[in-house]
Formats: C-alpha cells, sequence, structure tokens
C-alpha cells in the first residue's frame, strides 16, 4: 500500500486543495483535476521543508517529516520482497504461482524453498477459484507457527475471486488477513496468519 494525505498544492496553472497518493510507480492528485505522475515525471522529487516537489515545479504540503518520507518512497521505492517481508533463511514455498522471476528473487534474498510442505515461513499459493480456495485449511497446517500464507490472485477486471471470498475461505481456516502487496501489475497477495489466541 502507499501513501495517502489531504494537501495543499501548488501547480504551475494555480493552487488547488485535494488527496495526494502514492501508488507506486505512480503519484495521483485528486483535487478540481486529477493530475498523475509516474517514471521521469517523479525524477528529482525532493522535499524542501515541509513540502514534497517535484520536477515540473508542483509542490504539496505535507509538512517537514512527512514531506521527507514520501520523498524517500518515491525515489527509493520499496521492491516487491521488501513488502512482502521477505528474509534470507525464510523457509519457502510457491505453489502455482504463475511469476517466472519471482522464485529467481526469493533464491537471491536468501530465502531456502521447501519441498515438502510443513514449518514454512511463507507459503505462496496461487488461488483463482472456488477449488483453489478450499484448499486453504490444507495449506495453512503447513505454516510454522509464525508463517504466513500469501494467496495470490488475478487483479482487477481479470479477477475470477473476489478478496472477500479470499478472506471469507481463510477465516474459516482459522486464519487472518493483515496484509495486501501489489504482487505484479496483474496480480495481488493478501497474507493470511494463524488467529492468536
Amino acid at each position: 500500500m502507499g501513501k495517502e494525505a489531504q494537501v495543499s498544492a501548488v501547480f504551475a496553472d494555480g493552487a488547488d486543495e485535494g488527496r495526494l497518493q502514492h501508488e507506486p510507480p505512480k503519484l495521483v492528485f485528486r483535487g478540481a483535476a486529477r493530475r498523475v505522475w509516474q517514471d521521469k515525471a517523479l525524477a528529482g522529487v525532493r522535499a524542501e521543508g515541509a513540502d514534497l516537489v517535484l520536477a515540473d515545479g508542483a509542490r504539496f504540503a505535507l509538512g517537514e517529516r512527512a514531506a521527507a518520507s514520501w520523498a524517500e518512497a518515491i525515489a527509493n521505492p520499496k521492491g516487491r520482497l521488501d513488502k512482502i517481508g521477505v528474509k534470507p533463511g525464510m523457509r519457502t514455498a510457491v505453489i502455482g504461482v504463475a511469476d517466472e522471476t519471482f522464485t529467481a528473487e526469493l533464491a537471491e534474498r536468501g530465502a531456502v524453498p521447501v519441498a515438502s510442505l510443513g514449518d514454512l515461513d511463507l507459503l505462496f499459493y496461487a488461488a483463482d477459484s472456488a477449488a483453489e480456495l478450499a484448499r486453504l485449511g490444507e495449506l495453512a497446517l503447513a505454516l510454522a507457527e509464525t508463517g504466513a500464507l500469501w494467496v495470490v490472485s488475478r487483479k482487477g477486471k481479470a479477477a475470477t475471486v473476489k478478496d472477500v471470498e479470499v478472506m471469507a475461505a481463510a477465516k474459516a481456516c482459522g486464519l487472518v488477513d493483515n496484509k495486501v502487496v501489489g504482487f505484479s501489475d496483474t496480480l495481488t497477495a493478501l497474507r493470511f496468519v494463524r488467529r492468536r489466541s
């Protein structure tokens, strides 16, 4: 998830009030007009006192600490594995996730792929149907006490299961959701952990 704030803004064509959202890789302002910056338009973003300033001169009043935090997040976005929380040595398994680069990223990070399901720190499971969601109870048993099950599914118009369906299926297995991550341009991922007593 990105950052969001109600801000006063100044543009070349005048001032405005609205909602500023950092939805990596985009910065979106929703005021009298919707404005979007990404890629080269975000190069050189900086904090000047209480303002976030873009290369085109657009300024957003966020407050000194927030402006610095936003500038850092935009200039140095977290990668997928950072958002997911993958650390070296974590025991991981990937089932059915159609992303050719993901297992290579896990290996580069130092995660340990495990063939037999059991005592996993992270389990990534692709689920785009009711039948696939029905396996969540079985897969939850493969998690270590503090392990997490990431359910990866298609997003947007291509989605065949809704987030609420995924959450309901996981809840029925004693799991609770505690994070969502944009896994890729076409996939989203919801993290589930065991309910604490």
